[in-house]
Order: structure tokens, then sequence, then C-alpha cells
């Protein structure tokens, strides 16, 4: 049996974000992408295939050679699955600046009412 990882999995490689970042810039070979770190071929062509293997980049021959080209679609579905907790998180932080202002004897940055229990 396959364990497929998920994209998170994925994502949470440095190494593996960095590679979708050049990526997203251009595409690029196997061997372009490797240069642009300290680690051996085959560790990055691991990478490769555990981003290829979660949709976050795509192949394509080109000739002899391959290219990598970034997925931005389903990088598109992570951004929207995560918006609802950065709205959270931006809220709550905006709510303690507020706290932290009126604390300060400052006036509050937004405009948002909090609640003092």
């Amino acid at each position: 049996m396959e364990t497929r990882r998920d994209v998170f999995q994925a994502i949470a490689d440095p190494t593996r974000r960095a590679i979708l970042a050049l990526v997203a810039l251009n595409a690029m070979t196997p061997g372009a992408i490797a240069e642009r770190f300290d680690s051996s071929r085959q560790t990055i062509s691991k990478h490769i295939s555990i981003l290829q293997e979660c949709d976050l980049l795509t192949q394509r021959q080109s000739g002899r050679e391959i290219h990598y080209h970034f997925n931005a679609q389903r990088m598109k579905e992570v951004a929207v699955w995560l918006e609802p907790y950065r709205k959270l998180w931006e809220d709550r932080l905006d709510a303690m600046d507020d706290l932290l202002a009126e604390m300060q004897g400052q006036k509050p940055k937004s405009k948002r009412k909090f609640n003092k229990k």
C-alpha cells in the first residue's frame, strides 16, 4: 500500500518551499534546481518527487529535457483552506493591539470594539 503525502506535509519542509519559490518564477530542469542547493541531486530529486506527488509541481518534456512547473491552482486551494484561519488570527492580533494601545493610554488603531470581561 502506497502512502500519499498531503500538501501540508510537502510544504512543511523548507527545502521544498524553496524549490516551489524557484519554480514559481520560472520553469526549471531538475539539474538547474539542484544547482541552487548544497544538497545532493538525489536529495533534491526526492523533494521534487514529493512535490509532484502532491500536485504542487508538474513536469513537461521538452525534447530530452524535463521542466518542472509550479501548479498555482493547487497552491490556491491551500490558500483558500487557510484563509478563515488567517482572518481569525488577524482579528485576534488586531484586538490585542487595540487592548495594548488602550492600556498605554493611546487610541486603538482599529475601529473594532472588544469585550471587556
